[in-house]
């Protein structure tokens, strides 16, 4: 299946994607939270669609948010392709590098990115995230699968000189508002056969940065559920982002480019679908 929701910055409604069209599930779904995965929602919501449940079509013209509702927790993982450590001169890791996104950050795939307040190094991260399905504490990295709900395109921005240059963690240069657009849609773990090798790419006012596959993640999903299990309780909902890979604006020598008012970042993924966002600066 494919997850959406639909509407209004915060009065979207659950939806489902089939063949390109969308349909409205509310009668059905309160909307895709913690409680709908943790009450095993993503079951219940299949046998709908397979009972041949007739639900009302929405326009293409309709908004679509993040495909699911604001989570307990955004976690990200830092420099997990060994090429993005290179561009970075950032040594590869041994354990992954943990960091969070606010859950303010969160919204729809092609909203506008506003570029902060005071910001003049804004940057792109096209990066594969994964939804947390069930309860997950000191999992098994075996077992691992059985915590993932599915997969989303995501967009990590990233404010550089917040991020790096005004002391302590990574967090006050990553959680803005608008700096995680995630989406289009929601798939579900049976429509990817294979997360380990899924080309992307981003592009900036048309001009191509970043171009990978998950082929080169240094962690793999397994192991970060795993991992960060050891350390906090994964809750139903909770959005894990894996990293990006190079071509970052940081990383582009000698002069590193960052967003510009007026630029407009495309990006997608193989299976995941693509997302568009116009970036503009900050209004009170």
């Amino acid at each position: 299946m494919k997850l959406i929701r639909f509407g209004e910055a915060g009065k979207e409604k659950p939806g489902i994607l089939i063949e390109e069209k969308r349909y409205d599930v509310s009668s059905i779904v309160t909307d895709y939270n913690e409680a709908f995965f943790e009450d095993n929602g993503l079951e219940k919501l299949k046998k709908a669609i397979e009972s041949n449940t007739s639900f009302p079509e929405v326009a293409d013209s309709v908004r679509l948010g993040s495909p699911v509702a604001r989570p307990s927790k955004i976690i990200c993982i830092g420099l997990n392709y060994v090429d993005h450590c290179v561009e970075t001169g950032a040594a590869i890791p041994t354990e992954p590098i943990i960091f969070f996104k606010s859950t303010t950050a969160l919204c729809g795939p092609n909203d506008d990115v506003i570029i902060p307040k005071n910001s003049d190094k804004t940057d792109w991260e096209i990066e594969l995230a994964f939804i947390v399905g069930k309860k997950a504490s000191y999992v098994d990295e075996a077992d691992a699968m059985d915590y993932v709900a599915g997969y989303c395109l995501h967009n990590d921005y990233s404010e550089r000189g917040f991020q790096l240059e005004r002391g302590g963690q990574w967090a006050k240069g990553k959680g803005c508002d608008t700096f995680a657009p995630l989406g289009p849609f929601m798939a579900t773990t049976d429509e990817i056969a294979d997360v380990d090798n899924l080309s992307m790419w981003l592009t900036v006012n048309g001009k191509t940065y970043q171009n990978s596959n998950t082929l080169n993640l240094v962690f793999k999903i397994p192991y970060l559920v795993h991992y960060l299990s050891q350390f906090m309780t994964l809750l139903p909902g909770d959005i894990i982002s894996t990293g990006t890979p190079p071509g970052v604006g940081l990383g582009i020598k000698p002069n590193p480019v960052y967003i510009q008012a007026g630029d407009v970042i495309e990006l997608g993924m193989e299976g995941l679908g693509s997302s568009k966002q116009l970036a503009v600066a900050y209004q009170k």
